[in-house]
């Protein structure tokens, strides 16, 4: 599929950028995504969770009250869950909640979310940005020029460029990555991608290898 590449005024320019079918343009596997991203949201998790059980919280070891004739329940530890301020059964423990997924699965599953974006029409294709200084009014301007303000957006870069990265951080919906980075949950995150024109030779690669 061919697009026109766009300028940082938002105007189209005269050149047009070819992108293989082999990347945008197949069909989406909704189950390789599905698990993808779970798997991505998994990551972010720390797993740190925790609770003290009866062996670990503080409290005497004495009998509170003799076991019958109190016209009561037993009671043989003040650190019994039944008491306020006694341990907690079956708490959290620290744990991990990674999984292990297949790299021929999440390359699916990458490819899957591209032709989702491909066939919605929410690819943009823009020429390079060279921004010395960093500058979110620019970025900013540059959204408006694109008329995507308010609106999720995921700029790929072919390599690292800090000025442009450091340009959007203050933006709650704008989002930069390289294309090395890319992954299932970012590209669906962003209502509208926008691949510089230098990036589709490197997404290319990345996705071909």
């Amino acid at each position: 599929m061919e697009l026109e590449v766009y300028n940082i005024k938002g105007e189209k320019t005269a050149r047009t950028v070819t992108l293989s079918d082999s990347i945008y343009n197949i069909e989406p596997n909704d189950h390789a995504i599905y698990l993808d991203a779970k798997q991505y949201l998994a990551n972010q998790r720390q797993g740190t969770h925790s609770s003290k059980e009866k062996s670990t919280v503080s409290g005497s070891t004495r009998k509170l009250k003799k076991q019958k004739g109190t016209g009561g329940a037993r009671a043989g530890s003040i650190k019994s869950p039944l008491m306020r301020g006694g341990a907690r059964v079956f708490g959290p423990r620290p744990r991990t909640y990674s999984f292990k997924l297949n790299q021929k699965l999440k390359q699916l599953a990458r490819l899957s979310a591209l032709s989702y974006k491909a066939k919605n029409n929410s690819i943009v294709v823009l020429e390079d940005l060279n921004i010395e200084k960093p500058r979110t009014k620019t970025f900013v301007e540059l959204l408006n020029n694109l008329q995507l303000s308010g609106k999720k957006t995921l700029m790929v870069l072919g390599d690292s460029n800090k000025a442009l990265y450091l340009s959007s951080r203050n933006l709650k919906q704008a989002r930069v990555i390289r294309a090395c980075d890319l992954n299932t949950y970012e590209i669906l995150r962003a209502h509208h991608l926008i691949i510089l024109e230098g990036s589709v030779a490197e997404i290319e690669k990345v996705f071909q290898n």
